[in-house]
């Protein structure tokens, strides 16, 4: 798959630039691109990276046994594969789906402190048990929240450059009509992103064949990971109700009255019975939730009726799936 042109480039080299940088978690769902990204950035700017990842490579999540100190973790790191190098000031190290390994984050204070080496983790489904990561590390570690692929890294990738781009926008800021060969091009763009998504895989295939082809059973595949995820990592809730609530997402949005409504997931259906399942699947990265507000005032936070909302699927090619396979 062709490396393509992503917003998180440019913020992952800003860090590297800031002498008090902290170690770094790369938050996101699944199939984003974030393990791609890090893995080039790590490449360009450092002589050697190390790169774990504790779902595939399980035998890692031993390194952390004997403590958080980093000769320790170096040391048993070597262990397992004694051809790595650690050179201080020129080494990165990538530790991926650290949702799998909390005790990963705890080493970040060790690391901080150490300061010989740079560190960035990221991983998907992390917000479930990220109370748990943040604990570990709190005051030792930055966030950085990745998405899928937004419409000016859509264009990117169709090879649509900063000026044309920045054209768009200021058009778009100054309100000033396009020109009738320009709404044609971007509106016929805009509908193309808004049928595939974001997700990388999915835009590097249709940009490379220029037509649908095969993307549809790639939207499939990350629908089915995503449903396979929930069984996973959904413990202490039904697995059953979670899969209930996310696979009737486009049946409300079907309707002309969205708002989401427990009591119509299922015949029978009770709030009591459903309580933490939305949250789960927010924290989980897989929907967004909106709220209707009861007054257009700020605060927000302070002006929304927690019991009046809509729920959506955080990712449109995902989305769009969805409401085909509820046709």
């Amino acid at each position: 798959m062709d490396l393509l042109k992503r917003k998180i480039d440019q913020d992952l080299a800003d860090w590297k630039k800031n002498p008090d940088r902290l170690p770094l978690i790369v938050k996101g769902a699944r199939q984003i691109g974030k393990t791609e990204s890090i893995r080039s950035f790590g490449r360009t700017h450092y002589k050697n990276i190390i790169e774990i990842n504790f779902a595939l490579q399980k035998q890692y999540k031993g390194i952390f046994d004997n403590g958080f100190e980093v000769d320790t973790i170096v040391k048993n790191i070597s262990l397992i594969n004694p051809n790595l190098e650690f050179v201080p000031g020129e080494t990165l190290f990538f530790f991926d789906e650290i949702q799998d390994c909390i005790n990963c984050a705890t080493s970040l204070k060790a690391f901080r402190l150490d300061g010989r080496f740079d560190v960035i983790c990221s991983g998907s489904m992390m917000g479930i048990n990220y109370n748990e990561i943040e604990s570990n590390s709190v005051g030792f570690k930055e966030d950085y929240e990745m998405y899928s692929m937004d419409f000016e890294e859509f264009l990117w990738a169709k090879g649509y450059c900063g000026e044309q781009i920045e054209d768009l926008y200021q058009h778009m800021l100054q309100i000033k009509p396009l020109s009738e060969l320009e709404q044609t091009v971007f509106s016929d763009i805009f509908r193309e992103y808004m049928v595939i998504g974001g997700m990388p895989a999915i835009v590097n295939t249709f940009v490379k064949n220029n037509h649908y082809g095969g993307t549809l059973k790639m939207q499939q595949q990350i629908l089915l990971d995503y449903e396979e995820d929930i069984t996973k990592y959904a413990s202490g809730l039904d697995k059953t109700k979670i899969l209930n609530v996310y696979r009737k997402i486009p049946v409300f949005l079907g309707r002309s009255n969205k708002k989401f409504c427990i009591s119509k997931v299922e015949r029978g259906a009770r709030n009591r019975e459903y309580v933490g399942v939305v949250d789960w699947l927010e924290n989980a990265g897989m929907i967004n939730v909106c709220y209707c507000m009861e007054l257009p005032e700020l605060p927000l936070k302070g002006n929304y009726d927690p019991d009046n909302y809509r729920v959506y699927c955080l990712y449109n090619g995902v989305k769009n799936l969805a409401f085909r396979r509820n046709l």
